[in-house]
């Protein structure tokens, strides 16, 4: 019994390995912190301000743009030089922008503008930091290790992003939003002091000049290595099609007849099914097949999006809520070991920075495919279509790529066919 509990739960190999993989760990987990504590603090002060929605969505549509054009700069930067001084130096000006807001927070007549731009300003910091943290990673713990270091980043994610929010929301009520800023710039100083004893973390080959061409390079490598393209199609697909975050509050208050806390149970229920799986995610990392394991992982997201459009009842909602969580940390952490193994170190800054692109981007083209199609056609009709094209999105790359449901991965290896892939 307690081998089989074993075989199930969270592999902590890669924290007993490498304690530089630690401080990693940590200063990750530092930084999820800062940003969960972030999201709440500057929409919450924005509308105290304005008390207009439109002025909250338009600081996250502000950010959009810089974000992703920060993540493609930064992943030539990431590739061209030593990403233990990235990490820190992006860490540090993470701090920088907290101290503003923090200081803003505390005047008698607090401005909107230093918020707008605070904001922007963090958005391109952190599109710098994702490439460099990405790439560092099997860099402290060897390929063999990745995908239970994955799924331990998956774990650490998840739980801080549900604990910090709320956290963020006491401090706002009880100590006020300027207290709350100052909690974001320290958890980002112990982040620096955290990410002080890593080695250095010069690229492969000794790194390279960044400049336009080394950005295409990177773009060019995602448009002819199968491997990597199919895993960006298929999430492409998951994110636009199935992911219906802009209709949770018609159905928590129309659909499903409840209140705001009703909104809130269905925004926490994929974290939750994440978090669940990411705590019994031992056997991930020895799943072989990997480009079958993501084609059935995403399949399974577009199954619960088709059950949360049946659903009529809060628990069932909840329910698949969950399962879509749980099957996209098994995609997310298969998706990123495939895409780590299949990218040589040299590269691997900018082929993080293009997934930051996609990521970033598919949420908000998913919400406006779903309120478009419910504008249209109805909530339901959105939800129920959307989980439909997605697994018909699943099948087309299947069939379009049928060599991605050959992927193996094994011992820090990636090959298809046999044959190895670069």
């Amino acid at each position: 019994m307690k081998a089989r509990l074993r075989s199930v739960a969270v592999d902590l190999s890669p924290l007993r390995h490498s304690a530089h993989y630690r401080r990693l760990w940590a200063g990750d987990g530092l930084g999820t912190f800062g940003r969960s504590i972030l999201q709440v603090a500057v929409p919450v002060q924005v509308y105290q301000l304005t008390h207009s929605s439109l002025m909250v969505g338009l600081v996250s549509l502000c950010q959009l743009g810089p974000l992703i054009g920060g993540a493609l700069i930064g992943g030539v930067v990431a590739d061209a030089n030593d990403r233990r001084r990235v990490l820190l130096l992006t860490q540090s000006s993470l701090a920088v922008l907290g101290l503003g807001l923090a200081v803003n927070a505390a005047l008698p007549h607090p401005a909107l503008w230093p918020i707008f731009v605070l904001a922007i300003a963090q958005a391109v910091v952190s599109g710098f930091d994702t490439p460099a943290r990405r790439a560092a990673m099997p860099m402290l713990i060897g390929l063999e290790r990745l995908p239970a270091a994955l799924a331990l980043q998956q774990l650490l994610s998840n739980t801080l992003k549900l604990v910090g929010p709320a956290i963020a929301g006491v401090l706002i009520a009880s100590l006020g939003l300027s207290t709350t800023y100052w909690l974001y710039v320290a958890a980002y100083v112990a982040g620096v002091l955290t990410l002080r004893g890593l080695p250095s973390l010069v690229p492969e080959g000794g790194g390279r000049a960044a400049g336009w061409m080394s950005l295409r390079e990177g773009v060019a490598y995602v448009a002819r290595q199968r491997v990597v393209r199919s895993t960006f199609l298929i999430d492409i697909n998951a994110m636009v099609f199935g992911l219906p975050r802009a209709l949770f509050p018609a159905i928590g208050l129309s659909v499903l007849g409840g209140t705001a806390a009703t909104v809130g149970i269905l925004y926490a229920a994929p974290g939750a099914g994440a978090l669940l799986c990411a705590l019994t995610s031992g056997w991930i990392g020895r799943v072989q097949r990997q480009g079958l394991g993501v084609l059935i992982a995403v399949a399974v997201w577009g199954g619960a999006m088709i059950g949360l459009g049946l659903s009529r009842s809060l628990p069932l909602a909840v329910a698949c809520l969950m399962l879509g969580g749980a099957s996209d940390m098994v995609s997310s952490v298969l998706r990123a070991t495939m895409v780590q193994l299949s990218t040589p170190d040299a590269l691997r800054g900018r082929i993080t920075s293009v997934n930051k692109a996609v990521v970033s981007g598919g949420p908000l083209l998913g919400d406006a495919e779903a309120g478009a199609v419910a504008a249209l056609a109805g909530v339901t009709f959105s939800v129920l279509s959307g989980g439909i094209a997605c697994i018909l999105g699943v099948l087309l790359i299947w069939w379009r790529f049928p060599a991605f449901s050959r992927v193996v991965v094994r011992a820090g290896s990636i090959t298809v066919d046999g044959r190895s892939t670069p």
